[in-house]
């Protein structure tokens, strides 16, 4: 797993204190998780009784740390040591299925 703090990331155009000096193109993570059986009969009940359901929020970030890590990796690949624009998309594939996309640009950046 790569340490974001180890590889700047920014949903804004820029990184503060930094300049771009060559942008290397678009850059993306994807990752796509399914629920367990298990899961899915306890948030049935979480369903009915109400409250958090602890195993998706539980799946939901280890695929956003998945996908992040996925767009640093690709990112590394085309010579960049950082990444602007950063976006994050979520959507359901099928009734268990949920897809986590992390996307932007991939730079190389200087100290200014």
């Amino acid at each position: 797993m790569v340490k974001i703090e180890d590889f700047p990331m920014s949903s804004a155009n820029y990184i503060s204190g930094y300049k771009v000096v060559e942008c290397k193109g678009f850059v993306y993570g994807l990752t796509v998780r399914a629920r367990g059986l298990g899961g899915d009969i306890g948030a049935s009940l979480k369903g009915l009784l109400g409250g958090e359901v602890k195993q998706y929020v539980k799946m939901m970030e280890e695929s956003r740390e998945e996908s992040i890590d996925r767009c640093i990796e690709h990112a590394k690949e085309l010579g960049a040591n950082a990444i602007i624009s950063v976006r994050m998309d979520s959507d359901s594939i099928s009734e268990n299925m949920q897809e986590v996309l992390t996307y932007g640009t991939a730079v190389v950046i200087e100290k200014e």
